[in-house]
C-alpha cells in the first residue's frame, strides 16, 4: 500500500510513483521485457515505461485528507 496525502499530488509525486513502478518492473520482468524488445526489434526503454504506467493499477493507494 501507498499513502498519499490528498493535498500532494503534483507532478513531482507521480514521477516518484512512476519511477518506483519502473524498478519493480526492471526487476522482476525486465530481461523478458529486454528479450522481447530485441525480439520485435522495439525500444526498451517505451515498453519499460508502458509497463511500468499499467503496473501502477495493481498498486493499493490510501489517500489522507
Amino acid at each position: 500500500m501507498i499513502y498519499l496525502n490528498y493535498n500532494n499530488l503534483d507532478g513531482e509525486t507521480q514521477e516518484k510513483l512512476l519511477a518506483e513502478s519502473r524498478k519493480e518492473i526492471e526487476a522482476k520482468h525486465g530481461k523478458e521485457i529486454q528479450m522481447c524488445a530485441v525480439n520485435n526489434q522495439e525500444d526498451y526503454h517505451a515498453i519499460l515505461e508502458e509497463e511500468a504506467i499499467r503496473n501502477l493499477y495493481n498498486y493499493k493507494f490510501i489517500f489522507k485528507i
